[in-house]
């Protein structure tokens, strides 16, 4: 049933663009619309339901367990993916083949473009990535608890964070206790920036080493069940200084202003606006250069977006982050960043970490 509604969104699409089949072949989308979460892998789906997923023979016992809608092609000696789809397109009278142009590499469209020369290839833009955005109750549920992995996380890392310990060590000391709490992985490369290097919002972990007065910014994420979590929290070590403290208290109004706006039926670069106000009235507006969100789910990064182009409305189910910054070159940065899930009222904060400023 869930896989006959996402087959819904791909019979729309290839309404849109005047397709008989979609090729899939990133691996969020191929998880999306088959249940495959091995990842390599092409999928062909016709729009009068033919389904087919072809991959190679490490894969074949999962792509018929986790896709048992699908027929499973094997490629191997002699028999090649291409060769497949070239097969596939005559079988179904295939003249319009819709594929994700944001996804595929040139070497691939230019091998596909070669082989199918009586089939026009239609490009997806970023209707595929669209069509992920509201959640359903269990995807929602996975990136709840991700996120609350996540949270606890950042508790644990409170206990054991000390001044001389390197960006490293605490990063590896955050990733170690995700899995054991059952992660399947990392959402992404886990970000410790401590002193001066807080003011990069995506300085990944070096071996530098943490300091007395340090801020300490953590960002980091899990994946559960193939969804991905994704939080910032911001410490100092030791007292703050009053600028410090008034950088840090800026964020975190703005943070809070914006979690108050959101709700569904606003556009999401009014979201952003009321955060980067609020910063920019501070004096800070210059240092504040990305959005303030993103979308989260199989990706750590999907549609929408809070920024001040996006004009997404917002819709339930929808989930997103919400993460001003200020970042001062070369003294240090701030981020405070929680995932939250649109709702009918409103919004459920899923990030449960405190978000206070914690002296260490």
């Amino acid at each position: 049933m869930l896989l006959d509604r996402r087959f819904d969104k791909l019979t729309q699409i290839m309404d849109e663009l005047g397709g008989e089949a979609v090729l899939l072949t990133q691996e969020h989308s191929l998880r999306y619309f088959s249940g495959f979460s091995g990842g390599e892998a092409t999928c062909l789906i016709t729009k009068n339901g033919e389904k087919y997923l072809i991959t190679d023979s490490r894969y074949t016992t999962q792509a018929a367990r986790e896709s048992c809608d699908f027929e499973v092609l094997m490629i191997g000696r002699g028999v090649t993916t291409t060769g497949i789809l070239v097969s596939l397109c005559e079988k179904h009278s295939i003249r319009n083949l819709i594929f994700e142009d944001e996804a595929m590499v040139c070497s691939t469209y230019m091998k596909l473009r070669n082989a199918l020369a009586e089939v026009a290839l239609l490009p997806v833009g970023d209707r595929l990535i669209r069509a992920r955005m509201v959640k359903d109750k269990a995807e929602a549920g996975a990136i709840a608890a991700a996120e609350e992995i996540g949270s606890d996380a950042f508790r644990y890392i409170l206990e054991k964070l000390r001044p001389g310990m390197t960006e490293l060590y605490v990063a590896a000391e955050l990733e170690s206790f995700m899995k054991k709490a059952g992660a399947e992985n990392l959402s992404f490369d886990t970000i410790v920036a401590s002193g001066y290097r807080s003011s990069m919002p995506h300085g990944a972990a070096s071996k530098k080493i943490i300091e007395a007065g340090d801020f300490v910014t953590m960002d980091f994420g899990c994946i559960y069940e193939g969804y991905c979590s994704d939080m910032t929290r911001t410490v100092v070590m030791g007292e703050p200084s009053t600028m410090q403290k008034e950088i840090y208290n800026t964020v975190l109004r703005a943070q809070n202003e914006a979690i108050s706006e959101i709700q569904p039926g606003k556009e999401c670069f009014s979201i952003d606006k009321a955060a980067r106000d609020i910063i920019s009235e501070a004096g800070y507006g210059q240092y504040f250069g990305h959005g303030l969100g993103h979308g989260v789910g199989l990706a750590i990064h999907e549609a929408p977006m809070f920024n001040l182009s996006d004009h997404t409305v917002l819709s339930p189910g929808m989930v997103i982050t919400v993460e001003p910054g200020i970042y001062l070159p070369d003294k240090f940065g701030v981020r405070i960043e929680d995932v939250v899930l649109i709702t009918e009222e409103g919004i459920r904060n899923l990030t449960t970490a405190p978000k206070e400023l914690i002296q260490i």
